[in-house]
């Protein structure tokens, strides 16, 4: 199985710090929607694992989020593509999960699903927490420089990070 795992604001979307609270608030960065048809079509599985506290911190409803996740579906869908399983957590930073990223526990959620080991599985981020959750369970570290992305590396990664512009950068490289 070839699988690809993605972080989901910042790499898929566009990322705000003050959350990404409705439906119209989600919106695809240019190229990102495309890039997941593409994979998914040459044979990719494309997951994604992705933080979002604002549940916890009552800024928006499950809901809310599973309409994300269905317009995501729906614009890669059109694309001629399929995504994956997608894992979120719903916790905020106090609470002490296991989901969390940078803990692990949903990119081990994502293998349990598809039953694969993750070493070397990419692992496609735009924060240190998904570098190092990737690290945690033996997958390859990516940065995209989209979201926070060129923070992220202004601070220092870790040296077997591979980084991209962007999700279509990827798309283009793994095809």
């Amino acid at each position: 199985m070839k699988l690809l795992i993605l972080d989901r604001d910042g790499v898929i979307n566009y990322d705000s710090d003050a959350y990404i609270k409705t439906l119209d608030e989600w919106v695809p960065i240019p190229g990102s929607v495309e890039a997941i048809a593409q994979l998914s079509k040459a044979g990719w599985t494309v997951a994604v694992a992705t933080n979002q506290s604002g549940i916890a911190r009552g800024y928006y409803s499950l809901e809310t989020l599973e309409a994300m996740h269905a317009r995501l579906r729906a614009l890669v869908a059109e694309q001629g593509g399929e995504v994956g399983h997608i894992v979120y957590c719903p916790h905020g930073p106090d609470e002490g999960c296991d989901c969390r990223k940078p803990k692990p526990g949903m990119l081990r959620a994502i293998a349990a699903h598809y039953q694969v080991a993750l070493e070397g599985v990419w692992f496609v981020g735009d924060s240190a927490g998904d570098l190092a959750a990737a690290l945690a369970v033996g997958a390859q570290p990516v940065l995209v420089k989209t979201g926070k992305g060129e923070r992220t590396l202004e601070k220092g990664v870790p040296e077997t990070t591979l980084i991209f512009d962007d999700l279509a950068a990827i798309a283009r490289e793994i095809i």
